[in-house]
């Protein structure tokens, strides 16, 4: 099986914790980062403006991307201009529409035309894909995120999606796909099967790294062990 330095798709890390994402930038594995507001917002971070400046102020060389907050279009877009002009490695998260489901490209277009490097979320539907591709140019560098884990969480394989995405976005040269919202290490694998450009992943996750071709018997061996420490640790018996 391939290694990770086998892997084609590109890794980013997804987290609001300082320390992790910090960790993680020092990986050479790891060509980039993301966070959205709920990560944030479980991080505790309150300021948004102090975090997202203070963490930029230490990654610079690697692209990141930072969310707009506002439901309002003539807000998202003061917020993105905002955000982008704190640094040339940063794209702009817009959601693909706001929580009244108007679609934001009308807003992406002309976020693109001031040349803002995005990376449109949330996006869920092979016709939602085509839409940002409509609007988006083949002059600025963007990422579109497809949220193949919450597909998956309804039941539906969102491989055969990716892959038709992956396809749709090679008459756009700047535009990379995103594979949001991992589920397991494996989804990185297969992300790369299918020449996904990107996959978003998780600390939790990463720390699985050093698992990827380990040898399954010692793999079962290290379980059993595990079932029979935790038993002893627990004080279980049981009367004769």
């Amino acid at each position: 099986m391939k290694t990770v330095n086998d892997l084609r798709v590109k890794i980013f890390a997804d987290g609001a914790d300082k320390a992790g994402m910090l960790e993680m930038y020092k990986k050479s594995f790891i060509k980039g980062l993301t966070t959205n507001p709920t990560l944030m917002n479980k991080a505790g971070i309150k300021d948004y403006g102090a975090f997202t400046k203070d963490v930029l102020s230490i990654i610079k060389d690697k692209p990141i991307s930072f969310e707009v907050f506002s439901d309002d279009f003539d807000e998202m877009e003061r917020q993105a201009l905002k955000i982008a002009s704190w640094g040339d490695n940063v794209y702009v998260k817009i959601p693909i529409t706001n929580t009244k489901q108007v679609s934001s490209c009308p807003l992406i277009k002309k976020l693109v035309s001031r040349n803002v490097k995005l990376n449109v979320t949330a996006i869920m539907t092979l016709a939602q894909v085509r839409d940002v591709l409509a609007v988006l140019s083949t002059n600025v560098p963007s990422y579109i995120s497809v949220f193949a884990g919450r597909i998956a969480d309804t039941g539906r394989d969102p491989v055969p999606l990716m892959s038709d995405a992956v396809k749709l976005l090679k008459n756009n040269p700047k535009a990379e796909l995103i594979w949001a919202s991992p589920r397991e290490l494996f989804n990185i694998f297969q992300a790369d099967e299918i020449g996904c450009h990107i996959i978003t992943v998780t600390n939790d996750i990463l720390k699985k790294l050093s698992l990827v071709g380990y040898d399954l018997d010692k793999y079962s061996l290290d379980t059993v062990k595990m079932f029979y420490n935790d038993a002893q640790s627990a004080g279980f018996n049981i009367e004769q």
